[in-house]
């Protein structure tokens, strides 16, 4: 469960470029949620993920996460020492591996993610296993241990550096837009995969998206954000009855505005 009280950030406080990108954000992520996240251009969306992953600071509030280890304040502890709890898989699908090292070094580097005193080690038995994994991909990547990922295709590393997030057993994974850098058909792929770990693992999920269809088809909760805010948050039972037409309607009536279904969904 990771908890966000009161959480506010202003760029350039007290000059003429001051901007308020959260504005009292409170959130509640229990475990095993599955949440997609949906907001127009400048709604804050990726200002909240930054602030959950410890790429930025908030100005005011504070996030506690809870743990095996129990319940931590991390308002103000760096990206890399959160690294260890959550996990972040970014649009362009070239920023979850390591092109120059070979997927058997990547895969040692994921497993061992968040453990101190890194010992890479490998033999048959690592890779035996590295092989099984990859062969719930369904891509033929378990016969190419020993190539460099750079070699792979944009679907293929996207669809590695999903597996190598579930592997390090994050308590949340942030998904930011994940998908939507691949043509159809790997998207569907990735999609795929991610609702199959989410479930198998009992993995608690942020999915950021621009594909209203997806918003609406995968995880138990929406998120809508405007202008910095939460404006609008569905749970289970309220989310399997929206619809693309009632969504937006949704949103003209708490923002009062006439949006398009695209001028919606615009990056």
């Amino acid at each position: 469960m990771i908890k966000l009280e009161n959480i506010g950030i202003t760029f350039h406080p007290g000059t003429p470029d001051e901007n308020q990108a959260l504005k009292n954000i409170n959130l509640k992520i229990n475990k095993g949620d599955f949440i997609t996240v949906i907001g127009s251009n400048g709604a804050g969306k990726s200002t909240l993920y930054n602030v959950i992953s410890g790429n930025l600071f908030p100005t005011t509030g504070t996030i506690t996460l809870e743990t095996s280890e129990g319940i931590k304040d991390i308002t103000k502890q760096k990206e890399y020492k959160r690294s260890r709890y959550i996990g972040r898989i970014f649009q362009n699908p070239l920023l979850g591996t390591a092109g120059k090292m070979s997927l058997e070094d990547n895969m040692t580097i994921a497993s061992k993610k968040g453990f101190k005193g890194l010992k890479i080690s490998l033999n048959s038995k690592t890779r035996a296993m590295f092989k099984e994994q990859l062969s719930v991909l369904g891509m033929g990547l378990e016969n190419r241990l020993n190539d460099n990922v750079e070699l792979f295709s944009g679907g293929q590393r996207q669809a590695l550096t999903l597996l190598m997030a579930v592997m390090s057993k994050p308590e949340i994974l942030l998904l930011d837009e994940h998908t939507a850098a691949l043509d159809p058909t790997n998207a569907a792929i990735i999609m795929e995969l991610t609702k199959r770990f989410a479930k198998e693992y009992n993995l608690t999920v942020m999915m950021v998206t621009h594909n209203m269809q997806h918003a609406l088809d995968f995880g138990n909760r929406l998120i809508m954000m405007d202008a910095g805010e939460i404006i609008y948050d569905a749970d289970e039972k309220e989310k399997s009855t929206l619809t693309m037409e009632t969504l937006i309607a949704k949103f003209k009536s708490i923002k009062n505005k006439s949006l398009t279904s695209d001028q919606m969904l615009l990056q």
